[in-house]
């Protein structure tokens, strides 16, 4: 069964079972204001597929407390006897739709809204059986845009994270060789050398707040995620953050981060490399506060970022991958054959790296094969993104075979050759690549895609590994059976909140509890700490924002390609707005009633 069949089943379930709000005083201008809503496959809701949202058989029932004017018992068409509905939701049997409705005496109110919590959560368990969520495949090439593969004729490459992805081995020496920088370099306390990386702690996306020393993961709307931000390696209570920040999550955007992920206060981390400098930060705030050790959060900042800096500026990492490629290169062979297979093809290629030559040399011999400059039309090293795209002065100058610069001038970008530096609008005029035949691919979604996707008109690609992590994570029986009773228990709640009695609010108390511990259970299992890089609680994340706004299409590697034919057309899929109709399985949470007093707003009208 697929998770469809599941979310369509329980959307209607809580759409026929109703709103229980109080009874309401019928109006003829109801039924005149009333939409109509298709109801697909239903043969029991009366004598046609298309009703009026207020007829008794789609409208939110009032059997709860019964009114004077209509017993709980009355049929749905006049005298005529309510039709028998089927055993099931279109596509799935055996589950037959609980009636809330009956010839018993009234359960007192704390009781029925428990017997609703009760039956929608054994609804929820028998619509999900084993193996219905394993849908989703880490190979798959997913599409924010519209995108025709046999519109492409030119593909342009990252290297670093993109033709090359590297293991969590790199990670480790990036940090250990930092940790040491900061020790001799800065003269930072030797304590500092005992903390050893932590390789699950942070996650690509999150923000650093500099004045606070806070690391944190923030939504699409500047919200700060609750349980996710941390001072050194300690989590700060919710009410602390609030205090922090004036009794709001909210970080106002001319704290938060820049275009390029760096604002006056707050940056946001979108580098894969950034990883070790956020555990770095994380372990030097830990040491300073757990030793009482006064200190300056910003200064703090600037050095580990520069520690970090030294690493890449020294060439250590170049060094350290050139040294043993099979340790930190992996899935090479993936590389070459997507090369091959475009090459192939007739295509174009084009690489944009801000990595020097001797460096993407050795990793593409490795990878490809030593005449792998013959399957690029144009190389270009050390490019000085995102400063390429935006800088239309700095000259490109030619490397000879020894990777010595030439000094002519550059009048034509010649296959075979190397070339270094340069800018975009050069590349543009020398080239004639423009719009939307050239399909550019990148992990730094700032630095690489960003002003391709908005000035210029390109084809934009993110290569986010994590993806592999998340899908698997998704495609659990217990994250599926988590995520769909957290959407049920949420739309219970919507639906049931006009009852304001006291027994009712203690009702709520406890399931906003649940709710809540169901909301950390979802986020632990991707990240104890930080949970999902594409989503808060429920809002989509600032990375995944980015990610959308950014990137045409999005993948875990760049071999996922090799999946899809090369006129193959990538269509988005059209999610809801909240505006939008109520049979959207994402409506599940809330039901087909998003306002609760509808019948009353349709009778002011």
């Amino acid at each position: 069964m697929s998770l469809k069949t599941v979310g369509t089943a329980l959307t209607r379930t809580l759409w026929t079972t109703g709103n229980r709000t109080p009874p309401l005083a019928r109006s003829t201008k109801v039924n005149r204001l009333s939409t109509t809503c298709k109801v697909f496959g239903e043969q029991g809701c009366g004598k046609t597929k298309e009703q009026s949202c207020s007829s008794h058989s789609t409208r939110p029932r009032t059997g709860d407390v019964p009114s004077c004017s209509e017993p709980p018992h009355r049929s749905t068409t006049g005298g005529e006897k309510r039709p028998e509905e089927p055993a099931g939701a279109p596509g799935v049997t055996g589950v037959r739709r609980r009636s809330y409705t009956s010839i018993a005496a009234p359960l007192d109110q704390r009781s029925q809204l428990w017997t609703r919590y009760n039956d929608m959560k054994r609804m929820v368990h028998e619509l999900i059986p084993p193996g219905a969520c394993n849908l989703l495949n880490s190979s798959t090439i997913y599409a924010n845009n519209e995108v025709s593969l046999a519109e492409v004729d030119i593909y342009g490459f990252d290297y670093d994270y993109t033709l090359a992805l590297y293991s969590n081995a790199l990670n480790t020496m990036i940090y250990n060789t930092a940790r040491g920088f900061l020790i001799e370099h800065f003269k930072y306390p030797e304590g500092i050398h005992k903390y050893d990386y932590i390789p699950n702690f942070a996650a690509r996306g999150l923000h650093y707040d500099i004045q606070k020393g806070l690391l944190m993961k923030i939504d699409a709307f500047h919200y700060i995620q609750p349980g996710t931000v941390y001072r050194g390696l300690s989590p700060v209570p919710d009410d602390e953050v609030l205090q922090l920040y004036g009794g709001t999550y909210h970080v106002p955007l001319q704290q938060d981060s820049g275009f390029y992920g760096k604002g006056p206060k707050v940056k946001q981390f979108m580098d894969i490399f950034s990883i070790p400098e956020m555990a770095l930060l994380a372990v030097a705030n830990d040491f300073f506060i757990t030793n009482d050790i006064d200190y300056d959060p910003v200064h703090l900042f600037k050095d580990v970022s520069e520690a970090i800096g030294m690493v890449h500026l020294k060439g250590y990492m170049y060094k350290w991958v050139m040294q043993d490629l099979d340790k930190f290169i992996l899935r090479g062979e993936e590389t070459d054959a997507v090369l091959h297979r475009l090459v192939s093809h007739g295509k174009k290629l084009f690489l944009i790296t801000n990595s020097p030559f001797s460096f993407v040399d050795k990793g593409m011999t490795h990878m490809v094969g030593k005449n792998w400059r013959d399957f690029f039309d144009v190389v270009i090293v050390q490019a000085d993104k995102p400063h390429f795209f935006t800088d239309c002065i700095k000259p490109f100058r030619r490397l000879d075979g020894n990777g010595d610069l030439r000094w002519e001038k550059i009048k034509s970008l010649d296959k075979g050759h190397i070339y270094k530096q340069g800018n975009l609008f050069d590349f543009l005029r020398l080239t004639g690549w423009r719009g939307s035949k050239v399909l550019y691919f990148g992990d730094h979604l700032y630095s690489d895609l960003a002003d391709l996707m908005l000035r210029h008109g390109w084809r934009t690609a993110a290569i986010v590994p994590e993806l592999e992590h998340e899908t698997k994570v998704v495609s659990t029986d217990q994250y599926a059976l988590n995520l769909t009773w957290l959407q049920a228990l949420t739309g219970l709640m919507e639906r049931l909140q006009t009852h304001r009695d006291l027994e009712s609010k203690q009702v709520f108390e406890e399931w906003q509890k649940e709710r809540e511990e169901l909301r950390v259970m979802t986020k632990n299992f991707f990240n104890p700490h930080f949970g999902s890089i594409f989503r808060t609680c429920h809002n989509p994340t600032y990375f995944s924002r980015r990610l959308c706004r950014f990137s045409d299409v999005y993948m875990a590697s760049l071999s996922c390609l090799l999946n899809y034919d090369l006129s193959y057309t990538f269509y988005p899929r059209r999610t809801p707005l909240q505006h939008e109709a109520p049979l959207w399985i994402d409506q599940l949470c809330t039901g087909c009633m998003k306002t609760p007093f509808l019948e009353e707003m349709s009778h002011i009208r």
